[in-house]
């Protein structure tokens, strides 16, 4: 199990963004493996994974957040995708009318509120975000029912 439970890691940190053990425990749960924050911090120093401002990268990985190496400076800068902020912060998401409300971890709705705004979905108005919730206002009920499908693909995947 442990081997297994370290390939996941290893997965995980070279093909998204984690920026902290929490995160990385919700996507090992994700995968079907239950870990304490005591063995993750075990694992974390076996794999000997590095912190920096890109979140956790494998060795010999010029730090960058994807760990394989290859990445151009132009990835390392662009903003993380919405695809991988719900991934990263996301709880629930609900239609009401024409919005969408976000339901993210403490602290998530701010990156989350900027990866929508960034990716420029025509269906999306404009977002609001507090602390843990992103209001995303779409100009029609229907457009956010597409925009709620898309958001709970990417949460439930």
């Amino acid at each position: 199990m442990k081997l297994q439970r370290h390939n996941a890691i290893r997965d995980l940190v070279a093909s998204s963004f984690v920026t902290n053990q929490d995160e990385l425990r919700r996507k090992l749960h994700r995968r079907g493996f239950e870990v304490t924050q005591a063995t993750l911090s075990r694992d974390i120093h076996e794999l000997r994974l590095s912190k920096g401002p890109g979140g956790y990268s494998m060795p010999n990985s010029n730090g960058g957040a994807r760990g394989n190496g290859s990445t151009t400076a132009v990835e390392d800068n662009s903003p993380p995708s919405v695809a991988e902020m719900i991934e990263s912060f996301g709880l629930r998401v609900r239609q009401a009318m024409n919005q969408v409300v976000v339901g993210t971890v403490m602290g998530g709705a701010q990156p989350m509120a900027a990866a929508l705004d960034h990716e420029g979905w025509p269906e999306v108005v404009g977002t609001v975000a507090g602390d843990d919730t992103v209001l995303v206002i779409c100009p029609d009920p229907r457009r956010a029912g597409e925009v709620e499908a898309r958001l709970r693909m990417f949460l439930e995947s």
